[in-house]
């Protein structure tokens, strides 16, 4: 009897311990976790606090064709898994190089592909009918316009920025490469609007927040739109659609500013040869529906199709910040930068200075020298061998999408630059280094950040001002330097790192090289 008290006892103290653990999440799903959509009633689950619903549709569309709302349906719809994505090649997700460490850090989700079933979405959320009005964070996923998904990469959860911001984090799948971004409005007939699907694709997701995300206790008026990379391009074209205004009111873009967009008189003559590679009569009657996904691919590659959003004048107006462009985002604030080393790996070079500036000939020519004595005084802080990995064409793109808006004089543009490295391995401040920071899930993306107390303590910073925006479209916060808007004259670009710093032109002569 004494034995089996004092078992009680020890069961009931690790139980206590447990209901204190924040990494212990108990799992229930049932009528609690239900929710009436505009076309249906759904059921997700319960983990921890924070309702979660996978697999969501949006909506459905034909092949090259554009997306309609999704149809009603009867009954509950089970939204537990998350659902197929867009078919896609393999891209980064497999490199086998364990030098670079690259896969190894990113950990890439393979996850089953559907043409016709990938319009999808998922919601993390505190709360379910509840009449709150929490802002609504959505997030659009990587890989260019060819590849990823909404949970290629494990820090794409939602549920931690959901849980400390008390906001509803949405994600999405859309069509890519040539299902998504091939262009066959030239073929005219019913391709006549087949042209930008997969943003027409986002832009349907964004129409199905702005009716149904309420009643995940969202906010249908205070919706910001977030990507990286290709994300970031998208979140760029979604500033020119005029189908997308007023869907969205804050903009982030990482990794991924751009301005211009193809042209219809390059890109139709692609969707042409496309059909003639495919022994289709190109012209209204063509029809693309009987060929297989890798026959379609294998067509789209020996017509030199491309795969990138095109200003076609109607779905998406013109290149950003022109006149076509400029009323449809000039009041939406941005928070906008790039990482420090992006896509150069090679930081575990060890050079003297003479070794440094015969490998900057090589890309920089007879600027060599001054290439390298202006990145020293640029990055005092940085070793010298960082001259050979410091990315300028993606930082390049970020002052300048920065600077067009400021030259609106309307929303704020706010600039920064990340230049934490990790101490566990190569990859440096490369591409994607900030997304387990910015969305509290370091702890999901151990093998990029190394899981070190620091990078626990640099995710506190840098989650802040992530949400921050979300909420209020300004990024300063606590333990942070005063952070102003971006101007041509201030410069400003706040620099992430364990120690945040406001530099006011940080890096213009260095650009100017």
């Amino acid at each position: 009897m004494k034995n089996h008290l004092i078992l009680l006892a020890a069961a009931a103290v690790v139980l206590a311990a447990c209901n204190n653990r924040p990494d212990i999440r108990s799992i229930s799903a049932g009528e609690h976790t239900r929710v009436t959509l505009d076309n249906g009633v759904i059921e997700g689950y319960l983990d921890g606090d924070i309702y979660t619903f996978k697999g969501i549709q949006y909506a459905q569309a034909e092949r090259f064709m554009p997306p309609q709302d999704p149809a009603p349906f009867e009954g509950v719809r089970m939204c537990k898994l998350y659902g197929p994505q867009a078919p896609q090649g393999e891209t980064l997700r497999w490199s086998g190089d364990t030098q670079r460490d690259y896969s190894f850090g990113n950990q890439f989700e393979l996850e089953p592909m559907d043409e016709e079933n990938c319009l999808v979405l998922n919601v993390w959320t505190p709360g379910i009918n509840d009449g709150k009005k929490r802002s609504v964070y959505m997030w659009i996923h990587g890989g260019g316009y060819s590849s990823g998904s909404a949970h290629d990469l494990p820090c794409y959860e939602g549920y931690a920025m959901a849980r400390k911001g008390d906001i509803v984090v949405v994600s999405i799948n859309h069509r890519l490469n040539v299902l998504g971004y091939g262009d066959l409005s030239g073929l005219g007939g019913k391709y006549a609007a087949s042209v930008n699907l997969g943003m027409q694709d986002i832009v349907k997701s964004l129409e199905w927040v702005n009716r149904n995300i309420s009643r995940f206790g969202g906010n249908p008026d205070d919706v910001t739109i977030a990507g990286q990379s290709g994300g970031g391009g998208k979140v760029s074209a979604l500033l020119a659609m005029p189908s997308a205004k007023g869907l969205f009111h804050k903009a982030i873009v990482q990794s991924g500013s751009s301005f211009g967009f193809g042209r219809p008189a390059q890109t139709q003559p692609q969707g042409i040869a496309f059909a003639h590679e495919l022994g289709v009569e190109p012209g209204p009657d063509a029809d693309f529906s009987g060929f297989s996904y890798d026959e379609l691919v294998a067509a789209s590659r020996r017509a030199r199709m491309g795969a990138s959003p095109v200003a076609d004048g109607t779905i998406i107006a013109g290149d950003l910040f022109t006149p076509e462009t400029n009323a449809l985002n000039q009041d939406v604030p941005m928070l906008i930068g790039t990482n420090f080393n992006e896509f150069t790996f090679d930081i575990g070079v060890q050079a003297d200075e003479k070794q440094i500036i015969e490998q900057l000939g090589r890309s920089h020519g007879a600027n060599a020298e001054a290439f390298y004595r202006q990145f020293r005084e640029t990055y005092p802080d940085q070793p010298a061998e960082a001259a050979l990995y410091v990315d300028l064409g993606f930082r390049r793109g970020a002052v300048n999408q920065a600077a067009g808006r400021a030259r609106q004089g309307a929303a704020p543009a706010y600039l920064y630059l990340f230049t934490w490295k990790p101490e566990t391995n190569v990859l440096g401040a490369s591409h994607g280094m900030e997304l387990p920071f910015m969305s509290n899930n370091v702890s999901l993306m151990r093998e990029m950040t190394g899981g070190t107390a620091r990078a626990y303590r640099f995710q506190e910073t840098v989650s802040d001002i992530w949400l921050a925006f979300i909420k209020t479209g300004d990024p300063n916060v606590k333990g942070i330097p005063s952070w102003p808007a971006y101007t041509e004259e201030n410069g400003a670009t706040m620099v992430l790192d364990d120690k945040c710093l406001l530099r006011g032109h940080l890096d213009d002569a260095l650009l100017g090289l």
